[in-house]
């Protein structure tokens, strides 16, 4: 066993989370439970059998079929806790990342929570010392949302608020705001007056009809360095002498804004 496999971390125990991986279609994320199994079409195994070993082992299923044994991706997670809305995607967050400066110790203001899935990425960068406060008026997004949080372990990073977001924001001074609802554009007073001077604030929205009535708020309220994209994914398909690009690829799921708080003139 290598210096590696002795971190603890790195180490399957009782209650923790697995990836298992069968093929590149076939991967469940699952909580070991000593005692149980795990089942799928292609067999089972005994979790016991997996307690106490390192992450990345392989092991034979009953049917003789190998899996490999992974410790979950943040983005693992995401792509099988409940949501009531449509999340937004991974490439989208990344750029929400990078182009609202999001690192470790920002406060960062969320107005649209809905499953938490932004969140929960969002509040992984912060910490430890930074703080997401999410709003969302949907009761039921608000309980979803609380126990994706709980399950991904964030419950001291992020502070859900049960509250329109058009009645403006409680926090002053934030460094970043993200908004992911119907209406930003009637959010953008309230978002320059709880963001400091050349704080960002990033805005995801599905239409150009909303792309067109955000730009002109930001605009009257003073915001500079707007930049408007979107990022088209293409996977490709890895094959042996035969590798290019996926039939089907993830194309328009929506378009960012960007912006940033301007002073006063001097």
């Amino acid at each position: 066993m290598t210096s590696s496999d002795k971190n603890t971390d790195n180490i399957i125990t009782d209650a923790s989370y697995v990836l298992v991986v069968l093929n590149e279609h076939k991967r469940w994320v699952t909580k070991v439970e000593s005692g149980k199994q795990f089942h799928c079409h292609k067999g089972f195994f005994e979790f016991d059998e997996i307690i106490g070993k390192p992450y990345g082992i392989r092991i034979l299923t009953s049917k003789s079929n190998t899996v490999s044994i992974y410790k979950p991706l943040h983005i693992d997670f995401l792509t099988k806790i409940s949501h009531s809305s449509q999340i937004i995607y991974p490439k989208d967050a990344g750029l929400i990342l990078l182009y609202g400066d999001i690192k470790p110790g920002s406060k960062v203001i969320e107005a649209g929570t809905g499953s938490g899935a932004l969140t929960s990425i969002l509040a992984s960068y912060v910490r430890p010392d930074g703080h997401i406060y999410s709003y969302d008026n949907r009761e039921q997004a608000f309980k979803t949302a609380s126990k994706n949080i709980q399950k991904l372990g964030f419950e001291n990073v992020i502070t859900l608020k049960l509250k329109d977001a058009s009645e403006g924001f409680d926090e002053e001074e934030v460094d970043a705001i993200v908004l992911d609802l119907a209406s930003p554009e009637e959010i953008i007073p309230h978002a320059f007056r709880s963001l400091r001077s050349s704080g960002t604030i990033s805005i995801f929205v599905p239409t150009y009809n909303q792309i067109e009535r955000t730009y002109k708020e930001l605009k009257e309220f003073g915001f500079g360095d707007i930049i408007g994209l979107e990022l088209i994914k293409r996977e490709l398909q890895l094959k042996t002498n035969a590798i290019r690009p996926r039939t089907r690829i993830i194309g328009h799921t929506g378009f960012l804004i960007f912006a940033r708080k301007r002073a006063k003139m001097v």
